[in-house]
């Protein structure tokens, strides 16, 4: 005779107390994070290609007559850039503690030339004119930042623990030098970004109040200062502060995003609907697309775009929490600081609740020196979630991958050498069907 006791718990708690165990079961995974960040980023660059064609489609007609041409080049560089994404998903992390500081190097010397003789659109001087690529230095300045910054702290790391006072030498020169070429180029949102990625190490390290209140102070002075010098981001700040009063001046991009954002509903007009790129909103394929993004797919649309960033973020903070390498924790809080925080000011420019900047929605906006140097820092956050307690065994129990299987067809099967370095044991099946782990040997012949 079954009691109460026995029985299941029925209604809508016991419904939530099963989902939740079974969240907490997904979430346990060894694999989570690596999926999450697959998934979600690879979301964002469709829905991200899908979207400046729509977006560019009429400008791109009326400019060059031909309505892919942005989407084209769109496509050329995420066609570049997931190869790219997937080597670096297959490096060793050591690599990545050797390339910040080439790419630092780099970064510098591109935005040296951007001062001298860069292309000036709209105010800000942020490009390089290659014949029929333009390069914007101050883009993969970010990721250089982020591999730099982390690697200095890491490689003062004691017992697991970082001394904040590693910050000021040479840390926090690096970091101004970057701040300030980008700010002579007067590209004020990249710099803040920057300072995003510099404060974001700081929190990881554990710096006291009093710094970190410091570091900001000086911030806002020197944000201030560039508002007040340039006539146009003064503009920008009235138009902020009242778009509606300077509908025809200063608040004009301003309240054509929130007519869009406004006509979109619960869930939209339609793909390709929209009524606001017909020339009303200016850069609705780059720095406004969130706004098209909801006139087109509406509420709907725009919230599962910031659900697949705030997921984003997460696999991030999961990786920096669960990987116990100074190195990794960093730099992974750097990238989650660098693509969620530049998505929060992008969001928050185009709904209203920040000052327009002109910085791109991560993997969604067009642009290639953009899109590439985020897709091989995710590349990068895949390689370090391969890292979690559990998740090589898994992925070795998993077996080889479409591709690998493809290439074992034609007899070019390989291992990544991200494989060879980072993996210590191998996960094997015993007689019993129960996973084991058995130390990996290098055989060496003569």
């Amino acid at each position: 005779m079954s009691t109460a006791a026995d029985s299941p718990v029925e209604g809508p708690t016991g419904w939530a107390k099963e989902q939740a165990a079974a969240l907490r079961e997904l979430l346990d995974r060894p694999l989570t994070t690596y999926y999450l960040i697959i998934g979600c980023s690879a979301l964002l660059l469709a829905l991200g290609l899908m979207m400046v064609l729509s977006a560019s489609s009429i400008e791109a007609l009326q400019k060059t007559g031909d309505p892919f041409y942005w989407f084209v080049k769109q496509s050329m560089s995420a066609g570049l850039g997931v190869p790219v994404m997937w080597v670096c998903s297959r490096l060793p992390h050591r690599f990545f503690r050797w390339a910040g500081y080439p790419l630092m190097a780099l970064s510098i010397i591109g935005l040296g030339i951007v001062i001298f003789a860069g292309e000036s659109q709209l105010g800000a001087q942020r490009w390089i004119d290659v014949g029929p690529i333009y390069l914007q230095p101050s883009e993969p300045a970010k990721l250089g930042l982020a591999l730099w910054g982390a690697d200095l702290l890491a490689r003062k790391a004691r017992g697991g623990r970082i001394e904040w006072r590693h910050l000021l030498i040479p840390l926090l020169p690096g970091t101004a030098i970057l701040a300030v070429m980008v700010m002579l180029g007067r590209d004020l949102g990249t710099t803040l970004v920057l300072m995003l990625i510099f404060l974001s190490l700081l929190w990881v390290v554990g710096a006291p109040i009093k710094l970190f209140g410091g570091i900001i102070a000086m911030m806002t002075v020197a944000v201030i200062f560039m508002i007040t010098t340039e006539g146009y981001r003064s503009d920008r700040i009235t138009g902020w502060l009242d778009p509606w009063g300077h509908a025809q001046g200063a608040g004009y991009q301003a309240v054509q995003g929130q007519i869009a954002m406004g006509s979109g509903g619960w869930f939209g007009l339609g793909l390709g609907s929209s009524r606001q790129k017909w020339s009303w909103i200016p850069h609705a394929e780059s720095d406004f697309i969130f706004s098209i993004l909801g006139e087109e797919l509406g509420l709907m649309g725009t919230l599962s775009v910031i659900a697949l960033f705030g997921l984003l973020g997460y696999a991030g903070l999961r990786v920096a929490m669960r990987v116990n390498d100074p190195f990794i924790r960093l730099a992974s809080s750097a990238v989650v600081a660098w693509v969620a925080g530049q998505a929060i000011v992008n969001i928050g420019a185009v709904i209203g609740v920040l000052p327009i900047t002109g910085i791109p929605l991560p993997l969604v906006s067009y642009g290639g020196s953009a899109l590439l140097p985020t897709l091989a820092a995710l590349g990068m956050l895949l390689s370090f979630a391969k890292r979690e307690p559990g998740a090589r065994e898994a992925l070795a129990a998993r077996g080889p991958g479409p591709a690998a299987r493809a290439l074992s067809w034609l007899g070019l099967g390989v291992r990544s050498g991200a494989d060879r370095d980072d993996r210590q044991e191998t996960c094997l099946l015993d007689e019993s069907g129960q996973m084991r782990n058995v130390k990996a040997r290098h055989v060496s012949h003569q």
